[in-house]
This record gives C-alpha cells, structure tokens and sequence, in this order.
C-alpha cells in the first residue's frame, strides 16, 4: 500500500539538491552521454539511464558499460561527468513550486536544510544564486574530490551536526538511497518521481511516492 502520509510530524525536512529542488535531467543526461562516448558506449536515453541508475554510482556505470570498471577508470568517469555537468548547469531550473513551498514552510516557524551528494565549493554558490541560502539552517554537499557514494553517512552528520533528533526529520529525495539512508539514520523519507529513478524502483523502498515538491509537502501532518 502507498502511503498517504507520514507517521510522523515532522518538524525538520532535510532536502536533496539534484533532481528533487532542481530540475536538473537535462544536464545529467548530456554529462553521462559525454562520459559513454569517451568510453566507446552509444548514448543513452534517460529512460534507460533511469533503469541503470544505483548507488554507487560505480556499479551504474558497470551496468550501462556491461563490464568491470577499475578505479582508476570512475576517477575519469567522475572526472568527465562533472566537467561536462558544471558546463550544462546554468541550463538547469528549479523545481516545480520552488522557492515558494519553502518559504511557506520556513514562514511556519518549521525548520530545513539542505543535502547534496554534489561537491559543497560548487553546492553553496550555486545554493546562494538561486536566493535560496536564507531558507536553510544548514547547506552540506561532498567535501571529498571523488562522488558518487551512498548517503547513509552524511545525513548521520548532517543531522547530527544540527542537534536533531531523527524521529523529528523527514529527508525529502529522488532516489532510492535517500530511502535507504533515512532508513539507516531514522528519519522519514519521502520520495519525488522528477529525478532519475523510476517509479516503480521507489516505490520498492516502501517509501512515500509522489510526483511533486507540493505533493511531498501534503504528505507531512501539520499536528
């Protein structure tokens, strides 16, 4: 049964960047592209690139490349795909309803922030010229020089580093490993079909599944 809302009255929503507040398909699909024509592979389409997509990130490679892939190789891989992303970016919008929702949540007297499996030094300008910065109490992405790991450790400090107590927290996300790391950490979680999962892959987390940021919104009880 899909859930029609949360167990919980959050008090603190913690947010996910790619794919749930921006809008950012277009742009990833041009950069996994660039990286599957430096290694002999034909473009993909983001349907498939939907069906291939895991965390880590090495293994969906693995899948849409039908081999092995060393180390050496996801540091190029890496390497290419954020080069080619960084250059797409300033074709990217926000979501549907941002900044707007987040402002009406903010003005509630309810807290949130903001987590990202993207590089923080380009994370928080990017946060800052979108006007969005003031709406966040906390703005994390990755501190390290290669991507493309799980998110179970960083919400643990992210949500420890703001003094919060799980079981207060919803994590809103467009994959399946914000599902899984909001499982690990004890938060609830919400999932949003406008990144690059399939439908029918979150909906396999048991998680909540709607198709919008108000939607997700609707979901957590106000009591």
């Amino acid at each position: 049964m899909i859930k029609t809302e949360l167990d919980i009255a959050a008090s603190h929503i913690v947010w996910d960047w790619n794919g749930t507040l921006l809008n950012d398909n277009a742009a990833v699909l041009v950069a996994v592209n660039d990286v599957c024509a430096g290694f002999g592979r034909a473009a993909l389409t983001l349907d498939e690139w939907r069906g291939a997509y895991t965390r880590p990130m090495l293994k969906a490679y693995e899948r849409v490349l039908a081999r092995t892939v060393s180390a050496e190789e996801w540091a190029e891989i890496d390497r290419l795909y954020h080069q080619r992303y960084d250059e797409q970016f300033s074709t990217c919008v926000l979501a549907d309803g941002v900044p707007d929702l987040l402002k009406v949540w903010h003005a509630s007297g309810r807290t949130q922030s903001l987590l990202s499996m993207w590089f923080h030094a380009q994370l928080v300008p990017a946060i800052a010229d979108f006007g969005l910065s003031d709406l966040f109490q906390r703005i994390d992405g990755l501190r390290t020089e290669v991507g493309g790991d799980s998110k179970t450790e960083h919400l643990a400090h992210h949500v420890e580093a703001q003094g919060l107590d799980p079981a207060t927290v919803v994590l809103v996300g467009d994959v399946v490993d914000d599902a899984l790391a909001a499982a690990e950490v004890g938060t609830a979680c919400i999932l949003v079909t406008t990144g690059v999962m399939t439908r029918a892959a979150l909906e396999s987390t048991g998680a909540p599944v709607v198709d919008s940021i108000a939607a997700a919104l609707d979901l957590i009880p106000t009591r």
